[in-house]
């Protein structure tokens, strides 16, 4: 179907590169986008130029993504809007330009009047054709293209794009941030900041330009036509100014505050419901709804209290913004009335004067509500700056290379490491090496710590005493990129991303073609249940969704998955973090030879709580703790008859019993 709108016109990307594209890096936007720039070229000759003008702002440009965001609001704003300042002066001006053509047509409007009022009716046309001719021109030609250029500047050049690019910026900053940050917050209540955070930001400027700078010129307007007539004239909407000026001065700050509230009261209860969302199954196991809806309840509520809160605010400023502009209008009309009656002023003048004033009552309460929402995307800035104007925790050094892995040997030295807890030490001068290729088994009971030096291998946390070498090389001197692109791992919480089969397999390998891909899943023994699956959008096989999370498979299929992508990495240590913790003893079996080969010349570190997994590893090491007790193979450790056999003897049904007591009394 692509090939037949594009690949044949020659003009449009070749379907080749689109799928190309879209086995890269990051490559899904950019088939996307190659697509669309491929059914733009389809597009008729005059919307070339919006065309080329959509594409001055891109919302992929490289910027530095390390780079953390000011902390103050405004510095915050600035910070994402640096990009399009060109795009904004170009607006602003534009913005000047229009608001001043529709101020000036009242100034028309008090000379039309005045014209009719005084002209000869039969010579009218001819003695006054210039200025006809300008009035029309001014209106059919100027004030047209004005509004033009005004909405293809905002709609075309700086909205769409601008939100998008500052989405993309705060969200690859987002992802910077190490894996703890993750772990203390909603994923929701994140996903939220970060998509709200684009047309807050925007809004902040594309509101002041359009509304506040048209309200400026209508008011300075208004205040040059009745001054030119008369001082006492002008004495009312200076005096309306100085008081609307007051009134949001008051307003504003109060304003900032309750819709922070608001703001976070929101991010709250999407939060509250996302989370509901992503871990239904276990609302549902634990018939826990009727709990749930309390919670989301209860968010609800709060939010609906802040809501009413901020709204009390409106209404009684509206209320005195009301007040405000019954008393312009009438002493307005009064002044004209007797600068009239006095021959002060014309008829053109007076009604063009009523008019701005009219004008500006309207503009008031629009402002008004303007503002407040300004500073409700304040408070969105602010709750999105709280959450993302943080520095990464965990950053490359200023130097860091890239890991050149040869061997794969693995050093732990005087590891030191907690988890904040005060001085709940989890790991405490640890050192273990890890010879090139050998194949080494951790044993220990939940809480040992096991998991735990997974994780500082991999460099999900930095370690607080000590250094972890790979091949000799401190990882915390290399990319974070690098080391984890020469580790492959596969976990216990074994989760998939809401994508397809084939997508999940290829996401440690995305260039592998459909052939390693289908040699991966067979050698993880899940080909006989892929070619099975069918989604709701009646996808199958590989192409076939697999839910938030994986939800649509069961335990062990998840797990076969995890270790087809492992196997299609092909990375030259491996991580197996209870690898077949959710595989029933059949399909185990099965796949032990698969494991078995993909071990083969391999650092393997395996994490187990069912010892025959381990068992005829090169080497097992017993921690608890966080600290050696033990190490040697599963024959000598037996023989020696102390804290491994002791566990070996013990296990019911191949497992390894979880409570700290068994392993304390052990070591007794």
């Amino acid at each position: 179907m692509i090939q037949g709108r594009l690949g044949k016109s020659g003009r449009g990307p070749r379907p080749v590169a689109v799928i190309a594209a879209a086995t890269t890096p990051h490559g899904w936007h950019v088939a996307a986008r190659a697509y669309i720039r491929g059914s733009r070229s389809l597009t008729p000759p005059g919307s070339m130029f919006l065309d080329w003008l959509e594409r001055r702002v891109d919302p992929f440009a490289p910027f530095d993504e390390s780079r953390m965001p000011p902390r103050s609001v405004i510095g915050f704003a600035w910070f994402y809007l640096r990009p399009i300042r060109v795009a904004l002066a170009l607006l602003f001006v534009i913005a000047i330009v229009a608001g001043t053509v529709e101020a000036s047509l009242y100034l028309v409007m008090r000379w039309f009047i005045d014209l009719l009022g005084t002209a000869d009716r039969a010579t009218v046309l001819s003695d006054h054709a210039v200025g006809l001719g300008l009035v029309i021109g001014l209106i059919a030609v100027v004030r047209p293209l004005s509004i033009w250029a005004h909405e293809v500047l905002s709609n075309q050049l700086v909205v769409p794009q601008s939100t998008s690019q500052i989405r993309w910026r705060a969200h690859l900053y987002t992802l910077g941030h190490a894996l703890s940050y993750f772990q203390g917050d909603f994923s929701g209540r994140l996903a939220n900041r970060v998509v709200q955070v684009g047309p807050a930001v925007r809004e902040l400027a594309v509101v002041f330009i359009d509304t506040l700078l048209y309200v400026a010129i209508y008011a300075i307007t208004a205040v040059g036509l009745f001054g030119s007539i008369s001082p006492w004239l002008a004495v009312p909407v200076l005096v309306w100014i100085a008081a609307y000026a007051a009134l949001t001065t008051w307003f504003v700050p109060r304003a900032r505050t309750r819709s922070h509230r608001t703001a976070d009261t929101r991010s709250t209860l999407i939060g509250r419901i996302v989370d509901s969302y992503t871990n239904i199954l276990t609302v549902k196991l634990f018939a826990r709804d009727r709990e749930e809806r309390a919670a989301v309840r209860d968010a609800v509520e709060v939010h609906t209290d802040a809501y009413l809160h901020q709204f009390r605010l409106v209404t009684l400023t509206t209320s005195l913004l009301g007040i405000l502009n019954s008393g312009l209008l009438i002493a307005t009309g009064a002044a004209c009335l007797v600068l009239w009656r006095d021959g002060g002023m014309t008829t053109g003048e007076a009604s063009a004067g009523l008019a701005l004033v009219l004008r500006l009552i309207a503009m008031s309460g629009w402002v008004m509500q303007t503002v407040r929402g300004v500073f409700e995307n304040v408070g969105v800035v602010q709750e999105s700056m709280q959450t993302m104007a943080r520095p990464h925790a965990l950053v490359d050094a200023p130097d860091a290379r890239e890991i050149v892995v040869s061997g794969g040997e693995i050093r732990f030295e005087n590891v030191g490491f907690h988890y904040g807890r005060g001085d709940a030490t989890i790991i405490e001068d640890f050192s273990l090496t890890i010879r090139s290729g050998e194949k080494v088994g951790l044993v220990g009971v939940s809480g040992a710590g096991k998991s735990t030096l997974a994780s500082l291998l991999l460099r999900l946390y930095d370690v607080e005493s000590g250094r972890i070498l790979v091949d000799g090389q401190d990882i915390a001197t290399v990319t974070q990129t690098s080391l984890r692109q020469a580790i492959a791992m596969v976990s216990q919480d074994t989760s998939l991303l809401h994508r397809s089969i084939r997508d999940n397999i290829a996401y440690g390998r995305p260039d592998a073609d459909e052939e390693a891909i289908a040699r991966a899943a067979r050698l993880a023994h899940a080909e006989a249940f892929i070619a099975d699956l069918i989604d709701h959008k009646g996808r199958r096989g590989y192409d076939a969704q697999v839910g938030e999370r994986g939800v649509k498979l069961s335990g062990g299929q998840r797990q076969r998955i995890a270790i087809a992508r492992v196997m299609l990495k092909d990375a030259p240590i491996l991580i197996l973090d209870e690898a077949t913790s959710a595989l029933d003893s059949q399909v185990e079996a099965a796949i032990q030879e698969s494991l078995d080969m993909l071990m083969a010349g391999k650092t393997v570190l395996a994490i187990a709580h069912r010892l025959s997994t381990i068992a005829a590893l090169d080497r097992l090491v017993v921690i608890d703790r966080g600290r050696i007790i033990e190490q040697g193979t599963h024959a000598q450790l037996v023989a020696r008859g102390g804290v491994y056999a002791g566990l070996w003897t013990r296990q019911s049904g191949g497992f390894l019993g979880d409570a700290a007591a068994r392993l304390d009394s052990a070591v007794a």
